[in-house]
């Protein structure tokens, strides 16, 4: 029998941790003057008191280190309980939200996902402009921990390759955690407020330039207007794309350049694909516009830059409705959101490295077919990939395309169209944020969708969010008889 009060005890502390942070938009909203701050208070009150009971209740079973069944119902247990309490304001607030609507703004916040289901944003109250950047915020600052400490710990996804970068081993989890936790929040605050700085230097007022900065340090998307980025300066706009490679980028990179290691970042190959990787795409996309929608100016290559770079971070800010673009820019870009950024950072989606590690072992095994008395190894970084990892990543890739397989029929059996199901699915479970089309595209939103399509997508935000592996692991007989 597991013991989940160890489980139960850390998602009562950040369930109240949560309920604490409401205070920050209580406060906006009373700064604002618009009477809309009881919601918060409230909303704090019922969160920080059922976290404290959740956490005191459990605080008897707590023990030094996690087990393996412990801590996969760890890291899948808090990205369902934070949305529940996350989505109180919304509910409460002049949103008019049912609770699926609410659940749903809440999930896609906290997964970085970008998602959303309300209109009017620039109408609505501070306070909940404010609380959509901070669940992405804390939502992005909680993935790269999980991403850092426990998925290799788990093995999951392939993500066992990094268990010594940077870190050697995690050994007991939680003190482990909390350290690497230290070190990553002064590099991820220290982003935030330069984002912010360099938002509100190049004309964005400090509120505005405050969440944008949040939202896009999160590689997560949401914004205070409907036109998303589209109502900004050409200056915003560069500034957003600077910010957002720098999100995807592993944050551990950042630890070694404050402890020294100022070769850090050019050395991982990992990012120099990355980069190579939006390179091609941006100039693919540029040098279509010019051949064949014969668009030249610097308007032109900033909104492909632009979108492009948001669509490969997992972002999903829009300054342009590339729906109108043609059918390949179109569909380059919907492929472009299933790459993703870099492990270790905040950024979503299947992640460079495993594409490294495909072509790995892709390459070796063409070794082997015109060699067969070769000895042909796959490497990454100059070290020899075990068979683990590898059988790790090929069972990602397996379960990310039946997943999406899945969740695209069944939205198709909700009612929705098969653009708007296959898209949908996708920019859930890569955490993409906008998917295809004119209800659920960069133009639109997801409130016109059915309550049966708002779950399935919650749903897929958070197997996307949390390696697919993560999730799946906890559903076997196995795992509860172990």
């Amino acid at each position: 029998m597991i013991d989940l009060r160890p489980v139960g005890y850390v998602i009562g502390l950040l369930v109240a941790i949560l309920g604490l942070t409401m205070v920050l938009p209580m406060l906006a909203d009373i700064a604002e003057g618009r009477e809309h701050w009881p919601v918060f208070f409230e909303s704090s009150v019922l969160t920080t008191l059922a976290g404290g009971l959740i956490a005191l209740s459990c605080a008897n079973g707590v023990k030094d280190r996690l087990s393996i069944q412990q801590t996969f119902l760890l890291t899948t247990g808090v990205w369902l309980a934070l949305p529940v309490f996350g989505a109180l304001p919304f509910m409460l607030g002049d949103t008019g939200l049912n609770f699926t609507d609410a659940f749903f703004e809440a999930m896609s916040g906290l997964t970085t996902t970008g998602s959303t289901v309300l209109s009017g944003l620039q109408d609505l109250p501070r306070g909940l402009q404010l609380w959509r950047g901070l669940l992405q915020w804390l939502g992005g600052v909680g993935i790269i921990v999980v991403a850092m400490v426990f998925l290799p710990e788990l093995r999951v996804g392939g993500m066992q390759i990094f268990r010594s970068e940077g870190f050697d081993t995690f050994g007991k989890i939680l003190p482990r955690a909390t350290e690497i936790a230290s070190r990553i929040s002064v590099v991820y605050v220290a982003l935030t407020m330069a984002c912010a700085l360099a938002y509100v230097a190049t004309g964005m007022n400090a509120f505005d330039g405050t969440v944008h900065a949040m939202t896009t340090v999160a590689t997560g998307g949401f914004a205070n207007y409907d036109s998303s980025f589209g109502g900004f300066g050409a200056g915003t706009e560069y500034v957003a794309v600077v910010f957002m490679m720098l999100a995807a980028l592993p944050f551990v990179r950042f630890v070694q350049m404050m402890a020294g290691q100022t070769d850090a970042l050019l050395r991982d190959s990992q990012i120099r694909a990355f980069f190579g990787t939006a390179l091609v795409l941006v100039l693919v996309l540029t040098g279509w516009q010019m051949l064949h929608a014969g668009v030249s100016t610097e308007e032109s290559f900033r909104k492909t830059l632009f979108n492009t770079v948001s669509l490969l971070t997992g972002t999903g800010y829009a300054s342009a409705d590339y729906m109108h673009w043609g059918p390949f820019p179109i569909t380059l870009l919907f492929l472009t959101g299933l790459i993703g950024g870099c492990a270790g950072s905040t950024a979503c989606s299947i992640k460079i490295f495993r594409y490294q590690l495909l072509f790995a072992s892709i390459r070796v095994q063409l070794q082997r077919i015109r060699s067969p008395h070769g000895v042909f190894t796959p490497r990454y970084e100059g070290r020899v990939v075990g068979a683990d990892v590898l059988n790790s990543v090929m069972s990602f890739f397996v379960f990310f395309i039946v997943t999406l397989g899945i969740f695209s029929w069944g939205l198709g059996l909700t009612g929705l169209d098969f653009t708007t199901s296959v898209s949908g699915a996708a920019a859930a479970l890569a955490n993409i944020g906008p998917g295809l089309g004119s209800q659920i595209g960069p133009a639109g939103n997801f409130a016109g969708l059915n309550d049966a399509a708002k779950w399935m997508l919650s749903i897929a935000m958070l197997i996307g969010r949390l390696e697919l592996l993560a999730v799946y692991a906890i559903l076997t007989v196995q795992f509860w008889r172990a």
